[in-house]
């Protein structure tokens, strides 16, 4: 998350509707002014606010624009962070056929919020996976990994040598268990994948765009 200490700063709160895509129809912003910042623009979630990080010699107009620009971009991409059961089920087909030869045939992948200690479950008898709700907003490659790992319990069972050969052909396994333990160890969360220990990974940063 960017600093908030970042020169002489004006401060103000606003909210408005914008097109496209978006997580509600009102939006709570607060636009930061900075001296400091000159080319770019940069806008990131704050529980329900967005904060919006501007150069302190843009002009009102600019200001309304921006934060225009800035909240359809976010919308766009918090949609892109949190698929549809619909869209999971695609991607986890895709995912099987791309690093499991396909061999994984999932019927239905769904979101829960009742996973307790677990990022995902699956029930290899009706092909059925579930994704804990947490994952929504993490980066895709994050929650491509869980589900291969669910897909990867369709095919072997418990987590010996066999499950995590078929789990490791996912390029980016290393780096989400990581990113996946650095979360559950920051929020006292507990989870687990029940594999070895990783090291931490990094998670996506805010959106940042150029101003001039």
């Amino acid at each position: 998350m960017p600093s908030t200490a970042c020169g002489r700063q004006k401060v103000a709160s606003v909210s408005g509707m914008v097109s496209g895509p978006k997580p509600s129809p009102l939006a709570a912003v607060e636009v930061r002014r900075s001296t400091r910042r000159r080319r770019t623009v940069s806008a990131y979630r704050d529980g329900e606010r967005t904060v919006v990080l501007i150069p302190a010699r843009m002009t009102r107009a600019e200001e309304r624009e921006w934060v225009d620009v800035m909240l359809e971009r976010l919308a766009r991409q918090d949609a892109r962070l949190r698929p549809t059961d619909a869209e999971l089920l695609a991607r986890a087909d895709d995912l099987s056929r791309r690093w499991l030869d396909g061999r994984a045939r999932p019927k239905s992948v769904r979101w829960v919020s009742n996973q307790g200690g677990r990022w995902g479950s699956c029930t290899p008898v009706d092909a059925s996976i579930r994704l804990s709700s947490r994952l929504q907003g993490m980066p895709p490659w994050v929650v491509d990994y869980v589900l291969l790992h669910e897909l990867a319990h369709l095919l072997v069972p418990g987590h010996g040598p066999a499950f995590w050969a078929e789990v490791e052909r996912f390029p980016r396994t290393e780096r989400a268990r990581g990113y996946l333990e650095g979360v559950s160890a920051t929020a006292g969360l507990g989870f687990s994948d029940d594999g070895p220990a990783a090291a931490s990974g990094a998670g996506d940063g805010p959106l940042e765009l150029p101003y001039a």
